[in-house]
């Protein structure tokens, strides 16, 4: 058995505003480099062993990365699927907003202007279906977003559609799956 972690990435502003940040490219806050830096310390204390770090290209969760190979040696690199879901009309508005709340529940939506829940999921299932087919058996740390943290618990975990919508995890918080 082989295991897989995801790290949110820390604090942004727009977390701050409860805004949706999607494919938005948005900074950490020196709150959210902070959380990435003792992150990455309790990664060295647990001793976790991992042979990579896969990120977002974007910001955010790069500088997360960045933060956590440094204390720990782990090597990173970015890998374009991890990019947050583009939710459209929605980027930049309140994350709680019953409209958005709803679009969330449509799979085949693409948020106009955006991208469905069913072209987010066969990306990431694309992703980590080559992880769970490594043939050097390698473990990696995924840091990514919210909407990806979705996607990878939905991969292990059977999720009803309500479950999967209302599911997230808080900045620089990191779950452990396995093979």
């Amino acid at each position: 058995m082989r295991n897989l972690y995801f790290v949110r990435h820390g604090q942004t502003i727009w977390n701050v505003e409860n805004k949706i940040c999607g494919a938005t490219d948005i900074a950490l806050t020196e709150e959210g480099h902070r959380q990435a830096e003792e992150l990455g310390e309790e990664i060295r204390r647990q001793g976790v062993k991992a042979d990579v770090i896969l990120y977002s290209p974007l910001i955010r969760a790069a500088d997360t990365a960045r933060h956590i190979s440094e204390i720990t040696g782990i090597p990173a690199r970015v890998e374009p699927r991890l990019k947050e879901q583009n939710f459209g009309k929605y980027e930049s508005t309140p994350r709680n907003g019953k409209e958005f709340q709803d679009a969330k529940r449509q799979f085949i939506s693409g948020y106009e202007g955006g991208e469905s829940m069913f072209r987010l999921a066969q990306r990431i299932y694309n992703l980590l279906d080559e992880i769970r087919d490594d043939k050097e058996e390698r473990t990696y740390i995924l840091v990514a977003h919210n909407g990806i943290a979705r996607v990878v618990n939905s991969y292990f975990h059977e999720m009803t559609n309500e479950e999967y919508a209302s599911f997230g995890i808080k900045n620089c918080q990191i779950l452990k799956y396995s093979f």
